[in-house]
């Protein structure tokens, strides 16, 4: 029986030796190739990516260029198109899903007193030219990045090739040279803005009814900027601008001598991060302009109303009226001069 079992395992041996005998080299495939299917290299790329090749040779020198097939690319293509693509679309369109829900259902967050007619002075020319400089060169990049991650699945069916290749071309050209923009502005805003977004106490009391007060319009005192601004203050304008920033950088200086495999990593990090700075920054954006009623009117003129300033940031507001010699139109008065009666 031990004998037999031998045998049996010899002719195998045998067979499979004769089997990888046939199989023809790949060599021999391409030269078969080279008639039947001109023009397919499939053999001789196969044996290149193979693992464990030789090394092979390019006349031009440099730190990857005897690399000629890098299998990392198919998983990196295989992560954008997959889960970065699937994942990130629908994080964007369900966040704008909620956002509208919650705007239709709610409304805009409205005064409960009449404005005053004085105006206090909120934020400074330099202030406003820093926060558009930042808002205008994000809202840029976003939609040039969506267009150029999520275009081909949603408008090459539209508007065809033609018109597709020059607007992604246009979108790539604006990325590029509109991201230095952003950096600047961003280090601009995180200078200026800083010192009014630190943490205080207070901000817990206005995170743990941030709810109420957008839905039922609840009074909650805050200073210059409540708990939820300076969430996105902290999370969105420092901790992912740097990350978009950096990971931006890698992608946008390949002659920094970085691997293609760094480039791949730094793109996976660089979407991942952008999306979500596009998605949270839908909530900034609507609260900004239609989600609470005289929102918009403080970063486009400067000045807010008492009424507003008392409603909102009511610990800010006390701190302007109680300063030495401040007006409400933030300009200095003498002591015990009169001040604008209030209207009816």
């Amino acid at each position: 029986m031990r004998n037999l079992s031998r045998f049996l395992l010899a002719v195998a041996v045998a067979l499979l030796s004769a089997s990888a005998w046939a199989q023809p080299s790949n060599a021999e495939q391409q030269q078969k190739r080279s008639v039947d299917q001109p023009g397919n290299n499939a053999p001789v790329w196969r044996e290149v990516r193979k693992e464990g090749s030789q090394e092979n040779y390019t006349s031009i020198k440099g730190r990857e260029t005897n690399v000629l097939v890098q299998s990392a690319g198919n998983t990196w293509r295989q992560i954008r198109n997959g889960p970065v693509t699937f994942y990130g679309g629908w994080l964007v369109v369900l966040v704008l899903l909620v956002i509208l829900a919650f705007y239709f259902t709610f409304g805009p967050v409205k005064l409960h007193g009449k404005p005053t007619g004085r105006l206090l002075q909120r934020f400074s020319s330099l202030d406003q030219i820093v926060h558009w400089s930042v808002a205008i060169s994000f809202s840029i990049l976003g939609l040039s990045g969506l267009l150029m991650l999520f275009g081909k699945h949603v408008l090459l069916p539209i508007i065809g090739y033609t018109l597709f290749a020059w607007l992604t071309a246009l979108g790539k050209n604006l990325h590029n040279f509109v991201a230095p923009v952003f950096i600047v502005s961003v280090i601009a805003m995180f200078v200026l803005y800083v010192r009014h977004n630190l943490p205080k106490l207070y901000d817990i009391k206005f995170l743990l009814g941030a709810f109420a007060v957008m839905a039922q319009g609840k009074h909650i005192p805050s200073g210059k900027f409540n708990g939820g601004e300076k969430v996105w203050f902290w999370g969105g304008v420092v901790v992912l601008s740097v990350v978009v920033t950096w990971s931006g950088l890698i992608l946008l200086f390949p002659n920094f001598d970085q691997t293609r495999a760094v480039m791949q990593q730094a793109w996976i990090v660089h979407a991942i991060a952008a999306l979500i700075y596009i998605a949270i920054s839908f909530g900034h954006i609507y609260l900004g302009t239609i989600g609470l009623e005289g929102s918009y009117q403080a970063m486009r003129t400067g000045q807010v109303d008492e009424t507003w300033a008392k409603e909102h940031h009511q610990y800010w507001y006390d701190e302007v009226k109680s300063s030495q010699g401040a007006s409400p139109t933030g300009g200095a008065v003498p002591a015990g001069a009169p001040h604008m009666k209030e209207k009816s």
